[in-house]
């Protein structure tokens, strides 16, 4: 299923304007169609008293819209199934690239069970935490970008049977990038979402 979405995406990003003091920072976007929402990953073999749990994850998950992120290439409506909640080498820009030429850039990690790119090593109660408050393995910061907002007041037999799904899903190794600061150059492709008001009608 895609929608058409307010997004723009960079493949390349320039390294400088021809014109140093005057910069559009419409001509190094193009507008794209997202896949919204994907099907998650039916899981086999799953023991027989946690397949009820398992089965829930894997519709809350799917309802969700994780893998819209979370897999590779999705964000610009190519998704590659084969990495289906691996993780996105295509980056989200979490600052304005309207107003900095170099916004600050999110990669969507790996959500399978992979120990090296993945979360394997993760606990429950840190996966739970990512998804329902937010907060990362440390648990110093927000994760920029995922809307853990709408995700707050999952229920804890919902939230648990997400976890289940997650830590039943076959593991895939797929690296992705290191996330970027702002200001900083890159060529890694990244997509930009944002709703903006018009400067020409009044402030309601």
């Amino acid at each position: 299923m895609k929608t058409r979405l307010f997004a723009i995406v960079a493949p390349f990003l320039l390294a400088s304007c021809a014109a140093d003091d005057y910069y559009d920072p419409l001509q190094d976007y193009e507008a794209i169609d997202a896949t919204t929402i994907l099907d998650a990953p039916t899981l086999t073999g799953i023991a027989a008293e946690n397949q009820a749990l398992v089965n829930r994850g894997e519709y809350l998950v799917e309802l969700l819209g994780c893998g819209s992120c979370h897999t590779d290439g999705a964000l610009i409506g190519e998704p590659d199934m084969s990495k289906s909640l691996a993780g996105s080498r295509i980056g989200i820009a979490y600052t304005n690239p309207l107003e900095n030429k170099y916004p600050g850039i999110v990669f969507p990690p790996n959500l399978t069970p992979d120990r090296d790119t993945g979360i394997e090593r993760w606990t429950d109660n840190e996966i739970a935490d990512a998804v329902r408050v937010g907060i990362g393995t440390h648990g110093a910061r927000r994760i920029l970008v995922m809307p853990w907002q709408g995700y707050a007041k999952l229920s804890d037999e919902d939230t648990w049977a997400i976890v289940a799904y997650l830590r039943n899903m076959n593991p895939v190794r797929h690296v992705v990038p290191d996330n970027v600061a702002e200001g900083t150059s890159t060529n890694r492709p990244f997509v930009h979402f944002g709703v903006y008001r018009s400067r020409s009608l009044p402030k309601m």
